[in-house]
C-alpha cells in the first residue's frame, strides 16, 4: 500500500529542510526526499557568512545542524529522483520517484537550481579532468597550481577567493566590465595579491593534452582578440538553471523553467507549493529560502487542514 503523508518535501536543501521543520512543528505527517545527500549547494560551500546567527560557518556544518532539526521533530527522509508529480484526485497528489511512490494531501517544491554549463568545447570532454563546478570539492587537486574561474557573480568571486588559499594564481575571467557580486565580496577578491581579472572576455575553448586541462582560450568582446591562458583547472560559475524538469506536465512554471507562485508560495495547482531558488525569484540566497520555507509550511498545514475537513464532508 502506497504511503500517504500530509506533505511531501521534495529537495533537502535549506529551504526544504525549513518547510520540514515547520509542517512536522504543526504535527503534520512530513516527508523529505531527495536524490542526493541532505543539504544541497550548502554542501559545496566553504563558507557562509551571511547567515544569522553565525559570523561564519562551513556550509556543510549547517547542513548538518539543519537536518539534525529535522529529524528530531520526526521528519522522515529518503531517497529518490523525483520523475512526476500527478494528481490522484481532487484533494490528493502522488509523487513517483525512480524508487517508490507515495501520496500527499500537499507538496512542497525545493528542488533548488543547478550550475549551469558554459557551452565550449572541451568542457564536456575534460569534466572531472580539470573542469569543475565546486572549489570546494575539487580546489585541493589544483594546490599550488594556476587556475581560472569563469564568472562575475558572487559564486565566482566567492569562489575564487577560497581557491586563492590552496591556488598559486587563480584568473577571474569575466564577460563585462564589472562584477556582479556584492561588494564586500568584491573589495576581498581585489585586495587579494593571488587573484588577477581578465574583463570583458569570454572562453571560446577549453583546452587539454587529451588527459586533462591545459588551459583555455578566450576572446576579447571589445577588441575581438583571442589569446591563450594556461591552467591546470577551470571553474565554471556563469549562471543557474532551475531542476523543475518533474514538474514540467504541471504548468507552474515559466518559460525559463522557474516555478511561479504569490506571495503565499502556492502555485497555480492547489496544494502544490514552491520555495527557494526554484521559485521565480530576484534573489536567491539561505536566508531567501527558508524564508519561504516558513511561510509556505504554514500555508501547507492551513491546505492541509482543509483538505481533511473536505474529505470528511465526502464521507
Amino acid at each position: 500500500m502506497t504511503q500517504h503523508y500530509d506533505t511531501i518535501v521534495i529537495g533537502a536543501g535549506p529551504g526544504g529542510m525549513t518547510a520540514a521543520i515547520y509542517t512536522a512543528r504543526a504535527n503534520m505527517s512530513t516527508l523529505m526526499l531527495d536524490r542526493g545527500i541532505y543539504g544541497g549547494q550548502m554542501n559545496n560551500t566553504a563558507e557562509i557568512e551571511n547567515y544569522p546567527g553565525f559570523v561564519s560557518i562551513q556550509g556543510p556544518e549547517l547542513a548538518e545542524k539543519m537536518y539534525e532539526s529535522t529529524t528530531q521533530l520526526g521528519v522522515e527522509y529518503a531517497f529518490g529522483n523525483v520523475e512526476h508529480v500527478i494528481a490522484e484526485d481532487a484533494l490528493t497528489w502522488r509523487v513517483q520517484t525512480d524508487m517508490d511512490e507515495y501520496t500527499a494531501d500537499s507538496v512542497i517544491l525545493a528542488t533548488g537550481s543547478q550550475y549551469k554549463k558554459l557551452g565550449a568545447p572541451g568542457e564536456e570532454k575534460y569534466a572531472g579532468r580539470g573542469v569543475s563546478y565546486c572549489a570546494v570539492c575539487d580546489g585541493a587537486f589544483f594546490r599550488n597550481e594556476h587556475v581560472v574561474v569563469i564568472g562575475g557573480g558572487d559564486s565566482a568571486i566567492e569562489e575564487a577567493t577560497y581557491l586563492a588559499g590552496i591556488a598559486d594564481q587563480v584568473t577571474v575571467i569575466h564577460r563585462r566590465e564589472s562584477l556582479r557580486a556584492q561588494k564586500i565580496i568584491q573589495d576581498r577578491a581585489f585586495a587579494n595579491e593571488k587573484i588577477n581579472f581578465i574583463w570583458n572576455s569570454e572562453v571560446q575553448e577549453i583546452l587539454g593534452d587529451d588527459n586533462k586541462v591545459t588551459g583555455v582560450r578566450i576572446l576579447n568582446n571589445q577588441t575581438n582578440e583571442s589569446s591563450v591562458i594556461d591552467a591546470a583547472g577551470v571553474f565554471v560559475y556563469v549562471g543557474l538553471l532551475p531542476v523543475s524538469e518533474p514538474f514540467a506536465d504541471l504548468n507552474v512554471t515559466n518559460e525559463l523553467g522557474w516555478v511561479q507562485t504569490n506571495g503565499k508560495m502556492e502555485t497555480a495547482k492547489p496544494g502544490i507549493f514552491a520555495i527557494g531558488d526554484v521559485r521565480e525569484k530576484e534573489l536567491r540566497q539561505i536566508t531567501t529560502a527558508v524564508g519561504d520555507a516558513a511561510i509556505a509550511g504554514q500555508n501547507a498545514f492551513s491546505y492541509s487542514e482543509s483538505v481533511k475537513m473536505a474529505k470528511l464532508a465526502q464521507k
